[in-house]
C-alpha cells in the first residue's frame, strides 16, 4: 500500500497556537480518494528540526505533503529547508516573481522586497501554481519520498491538493480504488445507546462501522470496499432503523444546508428570534442561504417562560410575514424554551441541560441544534419534538 504522510510545521500549529484545520482536512480527503494517511507529524520554526525530519521521512515513506512555511517573513522556512535537505541551492522562478507583481499591481498594492522569498523554490523542483494565493508550491524527489511542498492558508491549500497534487499522484502511482462510505449524522441520543443496538451486528468482510462524537451530533459512518456495496446497503438500512428520526441527515452536507433545501422546495420564510442561542441558527442558516425574511437578538436577561415565547414567536410572525417562526428564549435556572411557529398554530418545549459542567458554547449549540431539529421534523410531517439523551424536557406544547 501506498505510504502517504503529512508533515505540518509552524511553531503556532506546533504550540497549539491554532488548531491544524488542515491536517484534519487532508487525513478525510486523502481517505474518501483511496489513499488512507500513513502518518502525521508537527515540525516548529526550527530548519535543523526540518531537515532533520524531511531527511528521516524520505527513507521511509512514498508520499509526504508538507504544508507551512512558504510565506514571506524570516519564520518560513520549507523551502529553503528542503534545499538544504537535497543538498542544492534557491532559485528565484520568474514566471512565479511575474504573477506576484501582477497579484500586487491588480489590488493597487506596491509589492515588499520580502514577496520575492515566495518565488525561490530549490534548483531540482517542479513548481507547482497556486490560484488563488501569491505562494507558489512545489514538488520534487528526495531519496525514496516524493516530496510536495504546500502554502498554510486552508484555501490555497485545499485547491493545490485537489488540482495539482493528487492528479499528480494518480498519475504516477496505481491507486486503489475509492472505499464506499455511508454517513449519517442523528442528535439526541447518545454514542452509547447508539453502540448498544448496533456493535452486534454481523457486517461484510472488510466493512468497518465507526462513531464520531461531536457534541451535540453523532456521526455514524460504514465503510468498506465499492465491491461490497449490495451487501453495504442492506447493513446501512439497519443503521438506519436504530438511528430511528434522530438521524438528521445523511452524507455530509449539514443540517441547515438540508433545512434550506426543504424551506425553498416548498416556497416558505423563516423569521428567527434568539436569545440564549445568541445568533446560532442565524448565522448557520444564513450560510445555508436560507430563505430568512427577519430576524432578532434580544438580551439574555429577558427571561420568558414557554407562554409567553409563544406569544413572542407569533407576533414576530405577524410583523414579518412569515409562515414559520423560530424562537429560542433566554436561560433561567438551567432550563430554555423552543418554540416553532406555523400556519397551524404554536408548538415548542421547555428543557434542561442534564450536563451542568459543560461550557456555555456546547449548551448553546445544543439548543441551536434543538432547535434547528424542531424544524427538520415539522417540514418532514413528524412530531416536533422528540426524545433527547441530553436535554431533559420540562414541557411540551403541541
Amino acid at each position: 500500500m501506498l505510504r502517504v504522510e503529512m508533515l505540518s510545521t509552524g511553531d503556532e500549529v506546533l504550540h497549539g497556537k491554532i488548531i491544524d484545520t488542515n491536517a484534519a482536512w487532508l487525513a478525510d480527503y486523502l481517505f474518501e480518494q483511496g489513499m488512507p494517511m500513513s502518518r502525521r507529524e508537527t515540525v516548529g520554526d526550527s530548519l535543523f528540526s526540518l531537515i532533520e525530519t524531511l531527511q528521516e521521512r524520505s527513507h521511509i515513506a512514498d508520499v509526504l505533503i508538507v504544508n507551512g512555511g512558504l510565506g514571506p517573513t524570516s519564520d518560513d522556512l520549507s523551502a529553503l529547508a528542503a534545499a538544504n535537505a537535497c543538498g542544492v541551492g534557491l532559485v528565484e522562478h520568474a514566471a512565479w516573481l511575474a504573477r506576484i507583481e501582477a497579484y500586487f499591481a491588480k489590488r493597487g498594492r506596491p509589492m515588499v522586497a520580502s514577496n520575492r522569498k515566495q518565488a525561490q523554490i530549490p534548483a531540482n523542483a517542479e513548481m507547482l501554481d497556486n490560484p488563488v494565493g501569491t505562494a507558489c508550491g512545489f514538488s520534487l524527489q528526495l531519496n525514496h519520498c516524493l516530496m510536495f511542498f504546500t502554502p498554510g492558508v486552508p484555501s490555497e491549500f485545499k485547491v493545490m491538493i485537489e488540482q495539482q497534487i493528487v492528479p499528480r499522484l494518480r498519475q504516477r502511482f496505481a491507486l486503489p480504488e475509492p472505499p464506499l462510505c455511508l454517513r449519517l449524522t442523528t442528535f439526541g441520543t447518545s454514542e452509547s445507546d447508539l453502540a448498544e443496538e448496533l456493535d452486534d451486528m454481523v457486517l461484510p468482510p472488510d466493512v468497518v462501522l465507526g462513531y464520531r462524537s461531536s457534541s451535540p451530533i453523532i456521526e455514524l459512518k460504514l465503510t468498506g470496499p465499492l465491491s461490497r456495496r449490495a451487501e453495504m446497503m442492506l447493513a446501512w438500512e439497519q443503521v438506519r432503523e436504530v438511528a430511528g428520526d434522530n438521524c438528521i441527515f445523511e452524507g455530509t452536507t449539514g443540517l441547515p444546508a438540508v433545512l434550506t433545501q426543504r424551506l425553498h422546495q416548498q416556497g416558505v420564510t423563516l423569521a428567527l428570534s434568539e436569545q440564549f442561542s445568541g445568533g446560532l441558527l442565524n448565522l448557520q442558516l444564513q450560510r445555508a442561504g436560507a430563505p430568512l425574511v427577519e430576524g432578532e437578538l434580544l438580551p439574555a436577561h429577558c427571561v420568558e417562560t414557554l407562554g409567553s415565547t409563544l406569544v413572542r414567536a407569533r407576533s414576530l410572525a405577524e410583523l414579518a410575514g412569515a409562515p414559520l417562526v423560530l424562537a429560542v428564549s433566554a436561560m433561567s435556572d438551567d432550563q430554555v424554551s423552543v418554540v416553532l411557529h406555523t400556519p397551524r398554530g404554536g408548538m415548542g418545549q421547555t428543557v434542561r441541560y442534564r450536563a451542568s459542567h459543560h461550557s456555555l458554547q456546547l449548551r448553546q449549540a445544543s439548543v441551536a441544534m434543538l432547535a434547528l431539529d424542531m424544524l427538520r421534523r415539522w417540514l418532514d410531517g413528524g412530531q416536533v419534538c422528540g426524545k433527547n439523551g441530553g436535554l431533559e424536557i420540562i414541557e411540551i406544547v403541541e
